[in-house]
């Protein structure tokens, strides 16, 4: 009767620990999905900190150039010039209307 009393004693604590390995089990496994999302997110960090450098560096290639400032003056005077062309060809196409006009005029009263 002892035997059995061991017996069964051995066949519920068999019970418990496999119970408690399988929950080890899950546990690790929801561990390992963690860590291969968090390999992923690392990898797009680290995606993100090259394309921050290699925008880093076209900066410094375009400072050697001209600076912001520099390039927001010259932008400036681009509209500035862009505005004087617009406004010239409204004036000589106005003022070539009126020629054309006192010709006609001119040719009609002869």
């Amino acid at each position: 009767m002892s035997d059995d009393n061991n017996q069964n004693g051995w066949n519920e604590y068999s019970k418990l620990v496999l119970k408690e390995l399988e929950t080890l089990s899950k546990g690790i496994e929801g561990l390992n999905e963690e860590l291969q999302s968090l390999k992923g997110e690392i990898t797009e960090l680290r995606l993100r900190e090259d394309k921050v450098d290699e925008l880093r560096a076209w900066k410094l290639r375009i400072d050697e150039v001209a600076s912001p400032t520099q390039m927001k003056g010259w932008i400036r005077e681009i509209e500035h010039l862009k505005t004087f062309k617009t406004k010239a060809i409204t004036i000589f196409l106005v003022f070539q209307g009126l020629f054309a006009i006192l010709f006609a005029f001119n040719k009609f009263f002869e």
